[in-house]
Formats: C-alpha cells, structure tokens, sequence
C-alpha cells in the first residue's frame, strides 16, 4: 500500500472505527451531466399524457415532442433508461426483433394503396367494421369509414371517392378477402366489381399470400393505432355517425399533427403526401391479361343460364327446346360459348351485353 492510502485509512479509523474498513461505492458525488429532475419529471408527464390520449408513446415520440414543444434535446437512450427506471416499459423478451423483417416500401405517393378493415363494438355491442386506404409511401390515411358491415359495394363506392379527391393510384394492396378478390372463389363467379374497376382503370391489383398479414404490415399497424386511439376517448360511439365522427377527427390528428415514426425526419404524413410527385396508372403496368373462364351448368326449365360478371348476375337465352341439358361455358372476358356437355354441339355463341340483365336469343332490332 502507499504511504497516502495509509494515512487516509487511518484518518476514517479515528472518525469512523472499524467500519472505514468496509468496501464503499465508487460512485461520483456528483455528476455534471445527469439529467435535470425537471426533465426527468417532463419525460414522465409526457409519457402518461400520450399513454392517456391513445397515442404512441415510446422513447422517439417523447424526444420529438421535447425537441418541437419544449425545446429540449434528448437522446432517445436517455428517454428509454428513464421509462426503464420509472418501471413505465413492459419488457417482451420474446418479441420479434426488428432487424429480423423484410421492408418494402412505395418510392411516390399513390404508388400503392393500402386497403383492410377492422372491427370496433358500438356502446350497446353492435359490431361495426371500419375501412381504411392508406397510402403506402407517406402513410397518408386516404379514407377511413365506418359502417354497417363492409361489402364490395362500399370497397368500389370508398374507393371511387378517395380518387376523386386524392387521385387514382397505380397499385392497390390488399388481403384476399372476398370483398377484394374473388380469386379464391373457384372462378364461378368472375371478377368482383372492385376487381372490373381496378381492371377498368388500368390499376395494378396486388394481394397477399394465404396466411401472411405482415404483407399488408403497414395497414395493420394503422388499424393498432386508430382501435388504440379510440378505446382512450372519454365518449365511447353509440351509433354510425357518432364513430364517424371520431374517425375524421383521428384521421385529421393523423395526418395533419401526428409525426410519423417510418418517415424520413418523423415528418407529418400530409406534408410529404401533398409535396412529392404522384405516380399514376399505367397500361403497361398492369398484366394485359383475359379473364378465361369454364363453367358447368344446367339450363332451366324456362331455357336460361345465368353468368355472373362484374358482380351483376346475367341471364342467357337459349331455347326451352335445350330445358334440363347440361351445358358448357367457355367464357373469355364478354365473349361466351354454350356447348352441350354430351354432345359437343354449340348452342349459342353471345357476347355479353352489359347494359342488359338479360340476354335473348333474338335481340330487339335497334329504334
């Protein structure tokens, strides 16, 4: 030992006795650089405030909120380790970590629409169905509606007026629910009018695989956040109109307030949506593809067959002389072909009139 750690041991003895043997902390006196306890308690009033309004919560949103609302800069290290101390985090060792995923995301604006609906019970426990559009890029929230519950009629009926206002986009993404894509249905009805649409416009139709949510990730995350945000208001909707009323709202917050934590700088999802360029449809874009069909039937008893396209139900004369035979269909896109099963023989050859429900065997002669 030194001569000076001597003496110090021997200065404690006289004060302290025995115990100025015992190991002490290392630990400074002070400490220039620790966190002002101001700071520490604005942390923790932010974190309850947000907890409290159903917003996001975590270290990077308090650090933005600091830096835009209180001047302050605060690395998000020192904001988790104070959450950590205040017993504020839930740890889930289990979770998935995040360098594991693969991301995609659209270069421009309506690039891509992303489209899924979810469920949020009324007051009295009525189901209500919410859909959404969000765009892929700027995860502008294009539409959210509440209703009833959610068909293909209000998907093509969404999503006309989402163009009207914002645009068409050149690809949607969505799930392979039946509202989107009848792909899965076994072909006997054709495409869905929200299918004929997109067909229509020139609009890349792109669906996830069977089982894989995390295709439409960022749809998902959005729904999260807006089933999060509403459990936290004080008036819980007892109708349509009153949930309505609370989906504008959070979709105004979201899109005009709210910073984003995906975009470059946290930026706010309409700034980058109405500053960038917007890409558009394109007929070489999509697939330039016929919708081929092979269908088996039987006529009826009054010499019809009936043919679903674009989502209407046609009937198709052929001759009750033909009552009861089983048919073939061969149908490419409107043009049909009626053969019979046993034989071969073509009964009628049409192409479908689709300002008509019904298609006689003799059509009326023009006026």
């Amino acid at each position: 030992m030194s001569q000076g750690w001597v003496s110090r041991l021997m200065a404690r003895h006289a004060v302290e006795g025995e115990a100025a043997f015992e190991p002490r902390s290392r630990r400074p006196h002070r400490s220039p650089n620790a966190l002002d306890s101001t700071v520490v308690a604005l942390i923790l009033r932010l974190r309850t405030e947000l907890v409290e309004a159903g917003h996001d919560a975590g270290p990077d949103t308090i650090a933005w909120h600091l830096e835009h609302h209180h001047s302050l800069s605060v690395s998000r290290a020192t904001i988790a380790r104070q959450l950590n101390r205040a017993g504020l985090v839930t740890p889930e060792p289990k979770k998935r970590p995040k360098n594991s995923w693969t991301r995609f995301e659209a270069a421009m604006p309506n690039e891509t629409w992303q489209s899924d609906f979810t469920h949020y019970p009324l007051v009295d426990g009525t189901d209500a169905e919410i859909l959404t559009w969000l765009d892929d890029c700027t995860r502008y929230a294009v539409s959210v509606t509440a209703h009833a519950r959610v068909s293909t009629a209000i998907v093509v009926a969404t999503f006309r007026a989402a163009t009207a206002e914002h645009g068409k986009p050149a690809s949607t993404l969505t799930d392979n629910g039946m509202v989107f894509t009848v792909r899965f249905s076994g072909g006997k009805g054709g495409r869905n009018r929200f299918e004929a649409l997109l067909r229509r416009w020139d609009i890349t139709q792109k669906n996830s695989r069977g089982n894989h949510p995390q295709t439409c990730g960022k749809a998902e995350r959005f729904q999260q956040t807006l089933k999060k945000w509403l459990r936290a208001q004080p008036d819980q909707p007892g109708t349509l109109a009153a949930l309505q009323l609370l989906l504008d709202r959070f979709r105004h917050e979201y899109n005009h307030q709210r910073p984003h934590k995906s975009l470059p700088h946290r930026a706010v999802p309409a700034v980058l949506y109405t500053s960038l360029p917007k890409a558009t449809p394109s007929p070489r874009g999509r697939v330039q593809d016929s919708h081929d069909r092979v269908r088996t039937d039987r006529i009826d008893t009054s010499g019809k067959v009936t043919l679903r396209h674009d989502s209407h139900l046609y009937s198709i004369g052929v001759g009750r002389t033909h009552a009861r035979t089983r048919v073939l269909l061969l149908v490419h896109d409107l043009d049909v072909t009626i053969l019979d099963r046993s034989t071969g023989e073509i009964l009628r050859q049409l192409t479908l009139d689709t300002s008509r429900r019904y298609q006689p065997i003799h059509p009326p002669h023009p006026k």
